[in-house]
């Protein structure tokens, strides 16, 4: 039998049922209940929990009503899959349920903004340094490397981001980790028990759930058309402000210098941190980049990521961030203990492949791709959808935000979208109560997609959304 442990407080306000319920859904969403799973029969878990039988029912029929279970007549209570992108929605919002015979295996269009155009990753190239790596350093690779990551790469790293987004760092202040939100929880033990994080509203949940998760305390800023409302977060009790400057997620502002000078002037005055998420800063379609908050500062308050999962391709899983020299003294201190996360062999062959020129040669293709995607994809919203959206953040990264003018609201787009094969995102995943004001709004990522699949899926997405 499955083993279902909740802890349940009989003496609190919030009925049994209701925190059985609860606690099942949280694991099914943590993946410690897997989806195809069957639940303990009803007369099992009362037993085993020394509850009601009536109590457990109730529970199951909440978990059913929320589509997080299906009845199977002679079988018993089966786990739903739950699409990865809705996990972490609330509870109080409906989670987008999908069974394995139903729309997510018909969707022929994903506007997902987590992809890029693989097709175009230079695979000849990448595997003929892999192997001049494996050839060249046979043994060296058998033992552990630098915690920080190797220095070659480090140094690479440091004079590309010098020569194109301003920041000042030498190689030791690098650190290389599996991931942004890797580092991130790295950067929370450097940072200390005592900070309070102030967020962008809307913004990027994967690094709310690791701070969440970490236990830190977490704030939401509201956003405005510069990005993150510093007047606001002055107000707040914030001491970290994470933000997304050059390409705010998931609106696509940019963060101008006026407000980027406001933001260090608060770190600057409070004593305070500012982590800057530079995800996408290489693809920027209209005027001129502008410089790293890291390079406008004496960066003594701020620290820099980067990763190469938009440049080259997600599942390398290589990113970085640059300390600040006090944390760095911190971490040299500390925590050396924790071990690199990254293949000793990936981060050569990338060193090589950086070193050599092909990941400027690369960025350059990939740049003229995008913005020829990106035109599709305008020119295909003007025809085919015209008035009834508005584009929010058009001007850089690889996705956009689509305002649709219509009395449904965010969810109802999304299914009748799923009816026609096509799979759009919502905004609302990105706020703290999932919920914003005004008309709905769905996210499109164009990156891994045609030019014929764009064009097709927004005359998919006129028809679904029954725009005139």
């Amino acid at each position: 039998m499955l083993e279902l442990t909740p802890v349940l407080h009989k003496d609190s306000s919030t009925p049994l049922y209701i925190q059985l319920a609860d606690f099942i859904k949280q694991e099914i969403r943590k993946n410690h209940i897997l989806p195809n799973e069957k639940l303990p029969s009803k007369r099992k878990l009362a037993t085993h929990l020394q509850i009601s039988l009536n109590t457990v029912q109730a529970a199951y029929d909440q978990l059913c009503a929320e589509g997080y279970v299906e009845s199977i007549p002679r079988k018993g209570l089966y786990v739903l899959t739950i699409d990865e992108e809705f996990k972490n929605q609330q509870q109080t919002k409906a989670i987008h349920i999908v069974k394995k015979t139903n729309k997510q295996e018909e969707v022929k269009i994903d506007f997902n903004s987590g992809q890029v155009d693989s097709k175009y990753f230079p695979y000849n190239i990448w595997r003929k340094l892999s192997m001049q790596s494996i050839y060249e350093d046979q043994n060296f690779w058998f033992s552990n490397g630098d915690p920080q990551g190797e220095f070659n790469l480090r140094e690479q790293i440091a004079k590309h981001l010098y020569a194109t987004r301003g920041v000042n760092c030498h190689p030791d202040q690098i650190i290389i980790g599996a991931g942004t939100q890797v580092l991130i929880g790295l950067i929370g033990l450097l940072l200390g028990r005592d900070k309070v994080y102030g967020l962008e509203n809307p913004g990027y949940y994967r690094i709310r759930v690791v701070l969440q998760d970490m236990g830190k305390e977490t704030l939401p800023i509201p956003v405005d058309e510069n990005g993150m409302d510093v007047s606001q977060l002055s107000k707040s009790k914030a001491n970290v402000a994470y933000v997304t400057p050059s390409h705010q997620f998931p609106y696509g502002m940019i963060m101008p210098i006026t407000r980027r000078l406001e933001l260090i002037k608060w770190a600057e005055k409070n004593s305070a941190f500012i982590i800057e998420d530079d995800y996408d800063g290489e693809y920027r379609y209209k005027g001129k980049p502008i410089p790293a908050l890291q390079g406008l500062a004496n960066n003594s308050q701020i620290i820099y990521l980067g990763t190469f999962s938009k440049s080259l391709i997600p599942s390398l899983r290589i990113s970085y961030g640059v300390l600040p020299n006090t944390l760095y003294s911190t971490y040299q201190k500390q925590f050396t203990v924790y071990k690199q996360t990254v293949s000793r062999m990936h981060q050569d062959t990338l060193y090589r492949f950086i070193k050599d020129g092909h990941w400027n040669s690369h960025l350059n293709k990939m740049r003229t791709l995008y913005r020829k995607k990106r035109q599709v994809l305008l020119q295909a919203i003007h025809e085919h959808l015209g008035r009834n959206v508005e584009v929010i953040g058009e001007n850089a990264g690889l996705h956009i935000v689509l305002e649709v003018k219509s009395d449904w609201n965010e969810w109802r787009l999304i299914e009748k979208a799923l009816d026609f094969g096509v799979k759009v995102y919502p905004v609302s995943t990105y706020y703290f109560q999932n919920e914003y004001l005004g008309n709905p709004k769905v996210i499109l990522g164009y990156g891994g997609l045609t030019e014929t699949e764009i064009e097709t899926g927004i005359e998919l997405l006129k028809r679904a959304w029954e725009l005139e």
